[in-house]
Order: C-alpha cells, then sequence, then structure tokens
C-alpha cells in the first residue's frame, strides 16, 4: 500500500486540484444555474474518478488496489448520472451529490484505516472522509436547502476536501514524512 499511495501521489493531486477548482468556481460564481452547477460537478466527478482508476489500474496487485478502483467506479458513476440527467430537479441533483460525497467519505476512510499501520499523514485521507461524510450527511437531511446556500456548501466541501487530498499528495510525493522508516523512491 505504501507503494501504491508514493506512487500515485499525482492521482490524488490531480482529485485535489479538481475538487479545489470546482469549489472556487462554484464559489466565485454563486449566481450559477443548476444546469451549470451540474455540469461542474460532473466534469469534477469523471475526471476525479478516472484519475484514480487509471492509479488503480498501474497499481494493480498492490494491497488495496481495489479501494481505488471503487472510488473511481462510484465517482464516474455520480458524474454521469449528473451529466446525462442535467434537466433533473435540483432536489435529484443535491441527492446524487448527497450521496456521491458520502460514498467516497466511507472509501476514503477505509483506506486511511487500511494504511494507519503503514504510513503516517493518514489522518489527512482520514479527515477528507469524514469531511465527505458530513457533507453527504447534511445534504441528504436537509436536501431544500436554497440554491444560493447549496451552491456555496459545495464550494466549501470541495474547496477543505481538495486541500486535504494536495496535502496528502504533496506528503506522499515527498516521500520522507508520510511513510515509517526511510524515505522511498517515488517515481
Amino acid at each position: 500500500m505504501e507503494r501504491l499511495l508514493s506512487r500515485s501521489w499525482w492521482a490524488l493531486a490531480l482529485q485535489g486540484l479538481c475538487a479545489l477548482l470546482f469549489g472556487v468556481l462554484a464559489l466565485a460564481l454563486p449566481g450559477l444555474t443548476l444546469l451549470m452547477l451540474a455540469v461542474l460537478f460532473a466534469a469534477y466527478a469523471v475526471v476525479s474518478g478516472a484519475a484514480a482508476i487509471v492509479s488503480a489500474l498501474k497499481n494493480q496487485g498492490e494491497k488495496g488496489w481495489w479501494l481505488w478502483y471503487a472510488l473511481g467506479l462510484a465517482s464516474i458513476a455520480a458524474g454521469v448520472l449528473a451529466l446525462v440527467h442535467t434537466g433533473l430537479t435540483a432536489l435529484l441533483l443535491v441527492l446524487i451529490m448527497g450521496v456521491n460525497a458520502i460514498l467516497n467519505g466511507v472509501l476514503e476512510l477505509s483506506m486511511a484505516f487500511r494504511l494507519r499501520k503503514e504510513i503516517r499523514g493518514e489522518w489527512l485521507l482520514g479527515l477528507a472522509g469524514v469531511v465527505s461524510i458530513v457533507f453527504g450527511a447534511f445534504v441528504l437531511l436537509f436536501p431544500g436547502a436554497g440554491a444560493l446556500a447549496l451552491v456555496w456548501l459545495i464550494s466549501f466541501y470541495a474547496i477543505a476536501s481538495g486541500l486535504l487530498l494536495l496535502a496528502l499528495a504533496w506528503r506522499a510525493h515527498r516521500g520522507e514524512t508520510p511513510w515509517h522508516g526511510a524515505p522511498t523512491a517515488v517515481h
């Protein structure tokens, strides 16, 4: 699993960058229509999911590679649903986003739990998972929130998740502090 993360730091960075970009765009343009929000979310979910799948396939056979694969499939499925059905009501779009966030959070927490004895800094992945689950639960509990509040909530979630994933990617790329023992070479 150590090799999986150290060789896949770029996938974490790409996922974090996509989330950060999505969050900043949604925050900077609060007047987004639900159609634009659906397209932004779909693009974020598909690119993020594709990065996770490519990383999983490149590291097939490593401990935990299938978790990255499952994370990628869940994100792509949510993105495709949002893109194909952009005319859905705001409520259904909110539900898709909430379920996707909870699934991502559960998978991120599972990965962090499995890595707790192999790396330092797994708390960043675990915290990203907790943020995802809390966001998803909030969205599912309060689906009738106003569009502007929803855009802001989604923006803050994406920015927080993106920053945490970028921090983990940076630590994994450095190869010295997150791993127990000696630094590993990153290729």
